[in-house]
């Protein structure tokens, strides 16, 4: 009975680390529930950053100059100071992220996200941040 107890345990030791190891491995962030809108949320040694990538836009910005990649579907900012539309050779669209219902909320590292049926609306601790949908983007 004690060696069965002792085995039972050390097998659920084995399954709770593979579990946290794959909760830490999977990203961070959610998608809106039209599945056009992904966020994600990084942690690089305490400099805490939120992006989100739009897949389908109706009107795309024009490229500056100095970008050499995509334009116009990924926003970024940092827990602090202003957001902005960034030129990207990547994606945060990941299927396997969990969906945000229309009026819900998400919070992590001082960021703050709403889904609405209008689209996504994120900002920072300083108020500053974006607001995305299919229409519209917008940095504040």
């Amino acid at each position: 009975m004690m060696m069965r107890t002792l085995a039972m345990l050390s097998a659920l030791s084995v399954l709770t680390l593979a579990a946290t190891a794959h909760a830490q491995s999977a990203p961070a962030g959610f998608q809106s529930p039209s599945k056009n809108i992904a966020c994600q949320y990084f942690d690089y040694d305490k400099q805490n950053s939120l992006r989100c990538d739009i897949s389908a836009i109706e009107t795309k910005p024009r490229r500056p100059a100095d970008c050499e990649l995509d334009y116009g579907s990924a926003f970024e900012m940092n827990a602090k100071g202003p957001a902005a539309r960034i030129c990207r050779g990547d994606t945060v669209m990941d299927n396997s992220l969990p969906v945000l219902a229309y009026g819900e909320v998400w919070q992590r590292g001082g960021f703050t996200c709403k889904s609405e049926q209008a689209g996504i609306t994120c900002f920072n601790a300083d108020r500053r941040g974006f607001s995305l949908a299919r229409a519209k983007q917008e940095v504040f």
